[in-house]
Formats: structure tokens, C-alpha cells, sequence
């Protein structure tokens, strides 16, 4: 059963033009990069890119840590998967930066997904003593900061990505090493003023970043037949804060997503012969593989079969909510939005997080709300973090 569900967890990240015609979803490899980490972000509909910062935003927004209120922190996270059939997969992460001036901060962060233990026989025998192979996947990041005045920031990410999906035994001997690649990211965050209104103070917050922008990822020796897009990403956002007094605050934000990944285009009779057959379809695979991640990137914008309304379905956005008190508790909301023929997932999710001192605990729920089960539909997301050292104020 296990090396069954790993075959079908592979297949997640490949393209498969020909079983997409209808539908035009867009996959990518390495999907495990756009996996919430965090209990935080999970918990407000998986955004993060203008939420107030926190040690997890090296996923969404680095830039923020320029606005960080205190040195230096460390986190940890861990994300069960697909735990209505599995109970040994799961999401792990590691963050940790440092704001080290006024200006300028780095950090760095270390996401390990693992598909749990697989167990290959040979023969049918029940005796025989099986070989147990451990597939997995990590990424490791490194980021700057720099304030390009006193309320922008901008920040250059970089990562490393490996794949080691391959088990030796099912390549025939031939090479099982793992796939990697590389990307980087480049995003930007703006956080106003505190400033007076009627019955409350607020404060403004936006934020961009374009994430995994890099070369495909190829799981065999021929990367020109068989490649895979990384999941190239853009997201923007923005959120306000209603201040009210100093133990008493809400926040609320709003964020859009979209892959720029081409969209799988529909099957044509390529050769000519009246009708449409295997042969059609390995043109058309071979045409999307043909396509370079850099030209991928300005053909997302366009490229959708059913023109600029299909364009509009590639776009997800999700709503959050958080309010917190004397930023010792939090409670936060979350809802999120794919359109159903991009792959629709739809979820509310919920949390709660805890402060004492520098210590901060967050947990996250989150509840299906589509016809297609989602792969973390009932699953409890926990995060530990630490901040400490210098501490800064923004306003």
C-alpha cells in the first residue's frame, strides 16, 4: 500500500499534460515549497506575505524581517500529511534570523518533507525480509534585507532544492540519485505609520514576493524530455491593523497567489493523420517541456486556452483575521479560495497562539470546504519559536 502511495505522490509533481487537457490544471515539481509551515499562517488562510512579521516569514516575505522588533529568533514546525491514510509523512521546518542594524537583517531556514518508510519485496513471500527505502525532499534558504527607507524593504532569497524521490530497486539499477535544482526570491514589504483615526489607531502593510524562480527540476538523465517546472510563484498582499488600546488589536489581510507556470494546452491532430491519438499528445508534451522557465514565467500571464476569464481562475486569494492580546494570546480565522477547475481547494482554517516571554506557541486547524479532499483536512499544525535580543521599535 505504502509504495503505492508513493508512486502517487510522485506523480503530483509531474506534468501530466495529457490527463489535464480538459481541466488545465497547472502542476509543478517540488510541491512541498508551497506547504504553510507555519501553524501562523496556516491558521489565516496560508498568507503571510503582508501579515507583521514574525521568524516564519522567510516562506512568505523575508523582506519583513527588516521590520523585526527584536535581534535575532529561531522556530520550529512540523506539519502532519495525509494523515488519513499515512501516519509517517509529514513537513518539518527549521527558521532562524538576524536583524544585526537598523537596516538590515539576514536569515535562514531548513524544510525537510518526508514521504515516510517504504518497504520493496522482491517476491511475493510474506517471509521475506523487506528493504525499507526513506524518499524525501528539503530545500535550505538564505535571505537578505535592507530597508530602502524608513517604512520599505526589499530582500533577495536563495535555495538550494533536492528531490530524492528515485529508490534504486524501481530504477533497475540505473541512476536513483536524487533531482536538484535552485531558485530565488524577491520580494518587498511597506508598514506605515502608526497613525490616529476616530476611535482607533491603524497601521497599513503591503507586500509582494516572486518565490522559486529557477531552472526545472529533472528526474532522469534527459532533462529536455522529462522536466519539471518548480513551482514559480507571485504573491500580493496587503492588511490593516485596528489598534485600539495597548492591550487590544485586530489585524486583518488579504493576499492573491498565482504560479507562473505555462498552462498545459489542449491536444491538437499535431501530425495531421485525422484523428487524435498517443502520438498527438507526445507533441504536446514534448512542446510544454520545450518551454525554459525564464519564457514560462511571461507566458503564465496569457497563455490559459480559455483566455483572459481562465487567466482570472489561476489567481487564488484568501482573508485572514488575527487579534491579539497585550501580544501575549491570539486568535485567528482564515479562509482560502481555488477556483474549481484549477484544482479547488477551498478551506477555513482556524488557531490560537501563546506568548510568555520570548517563548511563542501557535496551533492551526483547518476544515475542507470543497468537494476534493484536501491532504491536510483535519490536521493539527504546531510551531515553536524564540525571539530574543536587541529589541527595535517601529513606531
Amino acid at each position: 500500500m505504502k509504495k503505492i502511495l508513493l508512486f502517487a505522490i510522485c506523480f503530483l509533481g509531474v506534468q501530466l499534460v495529457k490527463a489535464q487537457n480538459d481541466t488545465h490544471v497547472i502542476t509543478t515539481g517540488v510541491p512541498f515549497l508551497l506547504i504553510a509551515a507555519d501553524a501562523r499562517a496556516a491558521s489565516m488562510g496560508d498568507q503571510g506575505v503582508a501579515t507583521s512579521t514574525d521568524v516564519f516569514s522567510q516562506q512568505w516575505n523575508p523582506a519583513k524581517y527588516a521590520f523585526a522588533s527584536t535581534g535575532q529568533g529561531v522556530a520550529f514546525s512540523y506539519t502532519p500529511y495525509l494523515t488519513d491514510i499515512a501516519n509517517d509523512i509529514s513537513l518539518g521546518q527549521i527558521n532562524y534570523f538576524n536583524r544585526f542594524n537598523e537596516r538590515s537583517s539576514f536569515a535562514g531556514s531548513l524544510r525537510y518533507f518526508g514521504l515516510g518508510d517504504i518497504e520493496l519485496r522482491q517476491t511475493g513471500d510474506p517471509n521475506e525480509v523487506p528493504v525499507t527505502r526513506s524518499p524525501n525532499e528539503l530545500s535550505v534558504d538564505l535571505s537578505y534585507s535592507l530597508k530602502l527607507s524608513e517604512r520599505f524593504a526589499m530582500s533577495v532569497a536563495g535555495r538550494f532544492i533536492s528531490s530524492n524521490l528515485k529508490i534504486p530497486e524501481a530504477a533497475g539499477g540505473g541512476d536513483a540519485s536524487a533531482a536538484t535544482s535552485y531558485a530565488f526570491d524577491l520580494s518587498g514589504f511597506y508598514q506605515s505609520e502608526e497613525m490616529p483615526y476616530s476611535d482607533f489607531d491603524g497601521r497599513w502593510r503591503l507586500g509582494f514576493n516572486f518565490q522559486n524562480l529557477g531552472p526545472k527540476i529533472s528526474y532522469d538523465n534527459d532533462p529536455e524530455l522529462s522536466s519539471n517546472f518548480l513551482p514559480a510563484n507571485m504573491r500580493l498582499g496587503g492588511g490593516f491593523d485596528f489598534i485600539f488600546d495597548e492591550y487590544n488589536k485586530i489585524g486583518v489581510n488579504v493576499e492573491t497567489t498565482k504560479l507562473l507556470v505555462p498552462t498545459p494546452q489542449d491536444v491538437e491532430d499535431f501530425n495531421d493523420d485525422g484523428e487524435i491519438d498517443n502520438s498527438d499528445y507526445t507533441i504536446l508534451n514534448q512542446r510544454y517541456n520545450d518551454i525554459n522557465w525564464v519564457s514560462g514565467i511571461f507566458k503564465s500571464f496569457g497563455d490559459a486556452p480559455g483566455g483572459f476569464r481562465e487567466e482570472l481562475k489561476e489567481f487564488t486569494y484568501s482573508l485572514g483575521a488575527e487579534y491579539l492580546y497585550q501580544d501575549a494570546f491570539a486568535v485567528r480565522l482564515g479562509y482560502f479560495n481555488e477556483s474549481k477547475d484549477k484544482g479547488a481547494r477551498k478551506f477555513f482554517s482556524l488557531g490560537a497562539g501563546f506568548k510568555y516571554t520570548i517563548v511563542k506557541i501557535d496551533l492551526s486547524y483547518l476544515f475542507s470546504a470543497s468537494q476534493i479532499r484536501n491532504p491536510l483536512e483535519n490536521t493539527l499544525r504546531f510551531s515553536l519559536s524564540f525571539n530574543f535580543g536587541d529589541e527595535y521599535y517601529e513606531y
